[in-house]
């Protein structure tokens, strides 16, 4: 029996700090004396019990704004939402900590996390990359900033991943246009304007030499399907494009469709007359 009770007694006693610690955390949230609930609010910040600290620093924030501990109450308010992972409104917090307090000393740090707040809502490649966008803007302030920040490295290697997915995004684009270009060919016009934005917009990209064959594949098409009164200039065009590919990549993995693509244009411009209907795509 004395066995069973002591196999039992640290079950007891972990049961018991529960209820209490549950009944210290539901009074104070009942309590109107804000030193009570600030006091507990920084335990359970300190324990890393963000959940618990995050209910009570939300009600006594507004109650310390203009107060010496108004500084530490805001920090700790936004710090326990992004340590939550509610990073919708850890990042606006932290920038009103800033603007609150922007003489603190927690002023880069805040900077840092509300930046990472919006890399951590950056959505995959294929989805709407607003929030990438502001966490880039974000990001490349921090960088600006505070150059000698211990966070500095993190953030460039933030930033670096997220200039790498808009450059996906934004090259995956273009590749959707040349796709579908072979059922709406008015598209292949697009995927060209793509292409010509991205090589542009990511003048080192991985995907660079792709990029100029895909502008190459899509005037090509453009042209073999357009109305005679227009075909001549876009066999040129194309042609134009296959001389730009080729002075950039003298050797290319696309060498073969390259080639296949550049006889095309050459066929047909030897076929061209100068008969067409009046009538435009």
């Amino acid at each position: 029996m004395l066995f069973k009770m002591r196999r039992l007694l640290p079950l007891l006693l972990f049961i018991l700090f529960m209820v209490s610690s549950c009944s210290e955390y539901q009074n104070a949230l009942k309590n109107t004396d804000v030193k009570v609930k600030y006091d507990l609010a920084q335990k359970y910040y300190e324990a890393k019990d963000f959940k618990r600290a995050n209910r009570l620093l939300e009600q006594i924030a507004p109650k310390y704004v203009g107060k010496p501990q108004g500084e530490r109450v805001m920090f700790f308010l936004s710090d326990s939402y992004f340590q939550r992972k509610d990073y919708n409104m850890a990042g606006y917090q932290f920038e009103r900590f800033i603007k609150s307090y922007p003489k603190s000393e927690k002023v880069p740090q805040a900077a840092f996390l509300g930046a990472k707040s919006y890399y951590k809502l950056s959505p995959k490649y294929s989805l709407d990359q607003t929030d990438t966008d502001k966490a880039l803007i974000k990001l490349q302030g921090f960088i600006n900033m505070y150059p000698e920040s211990e966070f500095f490295d993190e953030a460039n290697a933030m930033a670096k991943e997220l200039s790498t997915k808009k450059e996906q995004k934004a090259f995956e684009i273009a590749k959707q246009f040349n796709k579908l270009g072979e059922f709406n060919y008015d598209l292949l016009k697009s995927a060209v304007a793509s292409v010509d934005n991205f090589v542009s917009d990511f003048p080192g990209s991985i995907y660079r030499e792709e990029a100029f064959f895909i502008k190459l594949e899509a005037t090509t098409n453009l042209a073999m399907n357009s109305y005679e009164v227009l075909k001549n200039d876009r066999l040129n065009t194309a042609k134009e494009a296959y001389d730009s590919f080729r002075k950039q990549y003298p050797v290319s993995e696309f060498d073969k469709k390259a080639a296949d693509l550049l006889k095309k244009i050459d066929k047909e411009l030897q076929n061209y007359t100068e008969e067409a209907p009046q009538e435009t795509k």
